[in-house]
C-alpha cells in the first residue's frame, strides 16, 4: 500500500500532474519545463526528482541537456494501470491545453544559458 499512497501523493501536486502531461507530449529539459511552469528552477528540480523517485519519469543525457520523459518501461504495476489513464485526464482543462500550447513554442537553445 505505501508505494501506492507514494505515487498518489507525488501526482496529488498541480505542478507535478502538469509535468507529467508536458510529458506527454514530448521529452523537455529542466529550462522549458521552467519556462513552461514559471517557477524557480530549483523547484522544478524538486518535482522532477519526485516524479523520478516513483519512476514515472527518466532522464537522459542529450548533448547538453538533460531530457526528462515520462517512463513507458514502467515496472510497477500501480503505474502500469495509471499511466494510460493518465494520458486522458485533463485533456479538456484550459491550464493543461496552455501548457501543452507553450511546449510547441520553448526553444531549449534560447532558453538555456550554459
Amino acid at each position: 500500500m505505501e508505494k501506492l499512497v507514494k505515487i498518489f501523493k507525488a501526482l496529488g501536486d498541480k505542478s507535478r500532474l502538469r509535468i507529467v502531461k508536458m510529458l506527454q507530449h514530448k521529452s523537455l529539459c529542466v529550462c522549458e519545463i521552467t519556462a513552461i511552469l514559471g517557477l524557480a528552477t530549483p523547484t522544478v528540480s524538486k518535482h522532477l526528482s519526485i516524479l523520478k523517485e516513483i519512476e514515472i519519469i527518466k532522464d537522459l543525457k542529450n548533448g547538453r541537456w538533460v531530457e526528462y520523459s515520462l517512463n513507458k518501461n514502467v515496472k510497477n504495476m500501480y503505474l502500469m494501470g495509471l499511466l494510460p489513464l493518465l494520458s486522458y485526464w485533463l485533456e479538456n482543462d484550459e491550464q493543461a491545453k496552455s501548457d501543452t500550447e507553450k511546449i510547441n513554442n520553448v526553444n531549449r537553445e534560447k532558453l538555456c544559458s550554459y
